[in-house]
């Protein structure tokens, strides 16, 4: 690398004189360069929001709503493995089996994974990336050896899973589920703050409250991976108005308020929201406002701490997105939320003997919690 001297466009011409000088004695490789040097520029960065978009592929018979992998997940999810393994805690152990070899093979929600591909997911409390290998990526397609322990008969056995692409349920795709509970409770899960997302769980509650009296709302964020912030601050502006609901600050420390959109009619119901470590990014918006303004509980785990702050994508000239913010995020209370997540105000973690029995403790906890 040449000598850096904090002058913008003098440190990227002696940056281009020198790639160039480098990538010219081997013109074979200069795509490969610019792709991992590229890569190396925003992992650089060490922000969670920043990503360079390039070369996606998809499976030959691929159809939308379609899964690739081994047809599990784990507790330690996708977005865990990939940069964010230091809030993962043993053991790790299926949660799902939507389908694909792991399915054929018998894995069932539960089992323990005890090594992949003959390493330790687990060393001293620590994760290991051996995780990594239970998420592969097309065109990935190299076997994944597994060793399992069943709690619940004691036997271990190991199962080699081959990557493919499967079916999934389509139910599981939509954005927005509701049904009611206990007679007198609604129940919205919601999987990503996509565009109208908000108005389509305000409807939910609404056709659940028709010709009932509810006792309160159980709003599931688990696995909610974010989006649009202007979703999650309208959502919460169905149970709160005149408050602030995020600040986004420059690096010189000003500060833009995000305030609740007082339009939105107010849902007079208690609230309970479920969270886990997969509930990044707008899903923290919301998670962190609901704590900090008291508009409800949190129940579950603590977040991802994966909200660096809102995102600009920029089209490069070879037609590939790089996406960073201008901005970090802070909650409503001015605290940092990014690498730390948000706390549940009640902790009730998924143990491998809740997902073996099908059992839900936070969903549990919420609705008792409602019925005080």
């Amino acid at each position: 690398m040449p000598t850096l001297t904090g002058d913008r466009k003098a440190d990227w011409t002696a940056f281009e004189t020198t790639y160039r000088k480098i990538t010219d004695q081997v013109p074979d490789l200069r795509d490969k360069l610019a792709v991992v040097t590229l890569e190396a520029i925003v992992a650089a960065l060490g922000d969670d929001h920043a990503k360079w978009t390039h070369d996606v592929k998809q499976p030959p018979d691929y159809y939308d709503g379609d899964g690739y992998g081994l047809g599990l997940e784990a507790n330690v999810d996708a977005s865990q493995a990939d940069g964010n393994l230091g809030v993962a805690l043993a053991p790790l152990f299926v949660t799902t089996v939507p389908g694909g070899t792991a399915q054929a093979a018998g894995v069932r929600a539960g089992d323990i994974i005890e090594s992949i591909n003959g390493s330790a997911p687990f060393i001293d409390g620590q994760a290991t990336p051996a995780i990594n290998a239970l998420y592969p990526r097309y065109p990935e397609a190299r076997p994944v050896k597994l060793r399992l322990l069943r709690q619940s008969t004691g036997r271990r056995w190991s199962v080699t899973l081959k990557p493919g692409l499967y079916q999934r349920d389509l139910a599981t795709l939509q954005v927005v589920r509701s049904k009611l509970l206990d007679d007198d409770i609604g129940y919205v899960r919601m999987t990503e703050f996509a565009p109208d997302s908000a108005d389509r769980v305000l409807r939910a509650i609404s056709r659940l409250q028709k010709g009932r009296t509810l006792s309160g709302v159980v709003l599931d964020l688990r696995g909610n991976s974010g989006g649009s912030p202007t979703e999650a601050t309208r959502l919460l502006s169905a149970f709160v108005h005149g408050k602030v609901t995020a600040y986004h600050c420059t690096v010189d420390g000003t500060c833009a308020a995000s305030r609740t959109d007082d339009t939105v009619e107010l849902i007079d119901l208690p609230l309970m929201v479920l969270t886990d470590r997969s509930c990044a990014s707008a899903c923290e918006h919301f998670g962190s406002a609901v704590k900090d303004l008291g508009i409800g509980r949190l129940v579950g785990t603590r977040t991802a701490g994966v909200i660096s702050g809102p995102a600009q994508a920029y089209l490069l000239g070879n037609n590939t997105l790089l996406s960073f913010p201008a901005q970090h995020h802070l909650g409503p209370d001015r605290e940092v939320v990014d690498g730390i997540g948000v706390p549940p105000d009640h902790h009730v973690p998924l143990t491998p003997k809740d997902a073996a029995a099908g059992r839900d403790p936070a969903l549990a906890k919420a609705l008792t919690l409602l019925h005080k």
